[in-house]
């Protein structure tokens, strides 16, 4: 399944874009498991070529003793291989975590569900076109970045940076709740720290119990009631050993559902059994096990629109939101800019003992830039900025082409607006957030027809980076 658009590395080594390249942590393992040596190696140096740091080779009937005790991000499996080999690899890989994504890889791929209905299974018909491989790794990415915190972002102890109005508001609110056990609901769009509020909930809290995450999104349907609820041996093919679910780790503290507008509708139900009744039963269990955790929920989607459409259960988002806390975008708080970019620098600089110092006019910038990714976005640019100016100072030229573009635009802003008829305000008025958010959404929709659907052709067009593009079609739904 060939696309004349897509890059072959085999063809043309050097295209790769930086938006195809994945950040793993170093000691995360990629096993790619082939019987043919030579193919497994290229499938490795094309993966190591992407920004995945470790990745071994391995035969099949070797590869358990080769991985050791490192830690799984993700196994490769050739479907040239017997299907009785690889359910040998997928059990194998079920009992070191269930949680570890298989990728099956080749032209012939048969359907591995029946083999192992436990897995989080994908599949790579082409592992030599970027695009599609490029696809794999962030899919896996996501589902690590699911189960970890990043540290540039958020952590224990981390504090809520800023003085605009909405900043000082959201601590009054946290200081109000968090020696309560309220449910909390947390509404946002992405990146703009709602994980970090939450883990100040549970730290200003008392509980004594951990603070453990998930991202609902991120988690397969088949593997979400395993992940929260836990399983006993033998529940299912692949579970060798019983194991607890979300709900027994925070046993005394906080458990944060990420995302929780994303949760099926099943477990929805499962969910608001144990609001309602404080207890849980593991897949394959019969005993009801009481639980001690305060829950806290976020979500970037729009609840409301969701019951109206069926897809959320009006019950459980009364239980969920006894106490809302809502979080304006980073473009609504430009005055928190600074501070943040100040405190990201610091942390950059402990974690890789680099210091930037950025100039009035690139400060004046990154105030005036709207922040669709919001903190996240920030904190990446930052990173950036880091290791393109180590231990320098940042002009504005040093800036990523869409921070420049903004303040091309700033400078230029009261000549186009005073001739330009599209700009003339509708006598009416009109509510300008939703008249951007339609504009950029029928922009995109139209870059992806001319692109043929190819996500990387379409950002190209837009001046976009892939990952921005990706995260911008889920928010605006243009894609299931």
């Amino acid at each position: 399944m060939s696309h004349p658009d897509r890059q072959d590395v085999t063809q043309n080594p050097v295209s790769l874009q930086a938006s195809h390249l994945v950040q793993f942590p170093n000691r995360h393992l990629i096993v790619v498991i082939h019987n043919d040596v030579a193919v497994a190696e290229s499938l490795q140096e094309l993966i190591e070529f992407m920004d995945a740091p470790s990745v071994l080779t391995a035969c099949p009937d070797d590869w358990q003793n080769q991985v050791g005790k490192r830690r799984l991000a993700a196994v490769f499996v050739s479907g040239d291989l017997p299907r009785a080999v690889q359910g040998r690899i997928f059990d194998g890989v079920a009992a070191i975590d269930c949680n570890v994504p298989l990728v099956l890889f080749g032209e012939d791929i048969a359907p591995a569900d029946k083999v192992a209905p436990w897995a989080r299974l994908m599949y790579l018909q082409n592992p030599r076109q970027i695009d599609e491989l490029a696809a794999v790794l962030e899919e896996i990415w996501s589902v690590s970045s699911a189960q970890r915190t990043d540290p540039v972002v958020a952590g224990p102890g981390t504090q809520l940076i800023g003085e605009s109005a909405d900043m000082l508001m959201i601590r009054a609110l946290i200081e109000r709740v968090a020696p309560s056990q309220a449910t909390v609901l947390i509404t946002g769009e992405s990146g703009t720290g709602k994980e970090l509020i939450a883990r100040q909930i549970h730290e200003q809290s008392g509980r004594s119990g951990e603070f453990v995450a998930i991202n609902c999104g991120a988690i397969p349907d088949h593997l979400l009631e395993s992940e929260l609820f836990g399983h006993e041996r033998g529940a299912f093919t692949g579970a060798q050993a019983t194991r607890k679910g979300r709900f027994e780790v925070a046993e005394g503290g906080t458990l944060f559902l990420d995302e929780i507008g994303d949760m099926p509708t099943a477990m929805q139900v499962k969910l608001l059994r144990v609001l309602q009744e404080r207890v849980v039963e593991r897949v394959g269990g019969t005993r009801s096990i009481p639980v001690d955790i305060r829950i806290v929920a976020a979500t970037h989607r729009n609840l409301q629109a969701r019951i109206d459409e069926g897809s959320f259960r009006e019950d459980l988002f009364y239980r969920l939101s006894v106490f809302p806390i809502e979080v304006s975008p980073l473009r609504e708080r430009r005055d928190d800019v600074p501070p943040l970019a100040e405190a990201l620098i610091d942390r950059v600089a402990d974690r890789y003992g680099l210091r930037i110092a950025l100039s009035d006019a690139a400060l004046s910038a990154l105030s005036d830039y709207d922040w669709p990714g919001n903190v996240r976005e920030l904190a990446n640019v930052v990173e950036r900025l880091v290791v393109l100016c180590p231990n320098g100072t940042v002009e504005v030229d040093d800036l990523p082409g869409a921070l420049q573009g903004a303040v091309a635009a700033t400078d230029i802003e009261t000549d186009t607006t005073a001739s330009d008829p599209a700009a003339t305000l509708p006598a009416a008025g009109l509510d300008l957030k939703q008249h951007l958010a339609s504009l950029e959404r029928d922009m995109i929709a139209a870059a992806l027809r001319d692109a043929g659907g190819v996500v990387q052709k379409a950002a190209k067009s837009l001046g976009l980076g892939r990952t921005t593009l990706v995260e911008k079609i889920r928010r605006h739904e243009l894609r299931s």
